[in-house]
């Protein structure tokens, strides 16, 4: 089963180009399914039958995962008996007809435009790592990068002149994005100013450099945010993605069109995109509410 498995994986980084953060998704998916077919005694992926997917995903609830989360794992198994059947590995598909989890619709958390504006402000840009720290930040939030985005940024990724920033996104599909003059001003000082102070004499083609002109890690970056939450006294529960969440939200609520966002974003699919008029349907509802003379 390993073994099949690991041929999965393999199609998921080859032929369909999933990052790395994706794969390594789909593999501890897999590897917690094996472990519970193992556990009930079925070495085959041949003789899973759909009450052993219903036991399994019985299992899965009563480990706490919730619906969202269960609908990953199914999702992830349904992938795996598709590539099975069609290697001709297997001969049925139990998870055919089992119906995904509802999960609802989960608006995600955003911030408001002077909580970000007070996140922005918080670093002392004359540090070089706050620096650094600020312009991340700031390119961040101006073009809505997903973190693994940001911190694999190379130096010939932006170009300050023309005011945008190269990515390469999910599924290694490019995309650019503009920036604006206040991500661009901060960027520009590090660059010329902080890069050089930190990296000495190293050579590195990383934008935002950590030790040893090594790039930061997704864990270290998401310190940084809560790090800066606490100095500009914000309590909501801020992660890092909430930067890209409130770009895209703050987008809309100033009129932008949705696939505008949706290519900024990088979203394959425009339904993913679509949350956020969620958002900006309750923010128009709160200003209506607060501002119409006859509420």
């Amino acid at each position: 089963m390993d073994e099949s498995t690991q041929k999965y994986l393999d199609f998921l980084i080859i032929e369909k180009g999933l990052s790395d953060n994706s794969v390594a998704s789909y593999s501890t998916d897999l590897a917690q399914y094996i472990t519970f077919l193992e556990k009930n005694s079925i070495l085959n992926l041949n003789d899973v039958d759909i009450a052993v997917i219903f036991a399994w995903l019985i299992d899965l609830t009563k480990k706490g995962l919730s619906a969202k989360s269960r609908a990953r794992h199914l999702i992830t198994i349904r992938g795996l008996y598709k590539f099975l059947i069609n290697e001709k590995e297997v001969t049925k598909n139990p998870v055919k007809n089992v119906d995904i989890p509802k999960i609802g619709l989960a608006l995600p958390k955003i911030m408001t435009v002077k909580e970000v504006a007070d996140l922005l402000d918080a670093p002392d840009i004359r540090k070089p790592r706050e620096l650094r720290n600020c312009a991340m930040m700031e390119i961040m939030y101006g073009a809505g990068l997903r973190v693994s985005e940001l911190i694999s940024l190379c130096l010939q990724d932006i170009n300050l002149d023309a005011n945008f920033v190269r990515v390469m996104g999910k599924g290694s599909k490019e995309r650019v994005i503009p920036i604006g003059s206040q991500a661009r001003s901060i960027t520009q000082k590090w660059i010329k100013e902080g890069r050089p102070f930190l990296l000495k004499n190293i050579s590195t083609p990383y934008l935002f450099v950590a030790r040893a002109g090594k790039p930061m890690t997704r864990q270290f970056f998401w310190k940084i945010i809560k790090k800066y939450a606490l100095v500009a006294n914000i309590s909501k529960n801020i992660m890092p993605h909430t930067l890209r969440h409130s770009f895209a939200t703050h987008l809309l609520e100033g009129g932008a069109d949705l696939r505008s966002v949706q290519t900024m974003l990088g979203h394959s699919d425009i339904s993913t995109t679509q949350i956020y008029t969620h958002i900006s349907r309750e923010y128009l509802i709160k200003m209506h509410q607060k501002y119409h003379p006859r509420n």
